[in-house]
């Protein structure tokens, strides 16, 4: 974790999110990606959610990935105080097992954007995989680990797609 000039600012709502936000971190971890996490809430901490994202562009922070169950209204109050890219990362909590969470992040008005992923630990890993993409826009080097990603995920399938055919 790099706090001193993190390019990703990871907020979970609560600390019941860690496990699966471990998730995303691996995936930082593995690109080499500098990134915070921190908690914040919407509902239960409002002044803190929303510095943390007034403050996050400041920062040199470019992409904010918000995790939240429930009414999981983080992701949402994160971009209506920032105009950094949110992506959204619902996680599987209550009687509804995230799908509360889903609509919750998903629905958001005109205007204020939040790129939503997969409930969960898929979610988790794609929502850092979805920021390294943003940033690789603007960074060759990143570019070029992702490239090899992409490639060595066709390879595994290709391997496995032989081992299964023969």
């Amino acid at each position: 974790m790099d706090e001193e000039n993190p390019l990703v600012l990871i907020v979970m709502g609560s600390a019941s999110d860690l496990a699966s936000m471990k998730k995303c971190v691996k995936v930082f971890k593995d690109f080499e990606v500098p990134y915070e996490m921190t908690v914040a809430s919407a509902h239960r901490s409002p002044e803190r959610a929303m510095r943390i994202a007034r403050e996050a562009r400041a920062r040199g922070v470019k992409v904010i990935i918000a995790a939240a169950g429930l009414a999981a209204h983080l992701a949402g109050a994160m971009a209506a105080h920032s105009t950094l890219p949110v992506i959204g990362v619902p996680m599987e909590s209550g009687p509804l097992k995230g799908l509360d969470a889903l609509l919750s992040t998903v629905q958001m008005p005109p205007g204020v954007p939040v790129a939503t992923v997969a409930i969960g630990d898929v979610g988790a890993r794609n929502a850092a995989h979805l920021a390294i993409r943003i940033l690789a826009l603007t960074d060759e080097s990143l570019a070029e680990k992702l490239a090899w990603n992409v490639k060595e995920m066709a390879e595994m399938v290709e391997k496995t797609a032989f081992e299964i055919e023969d």
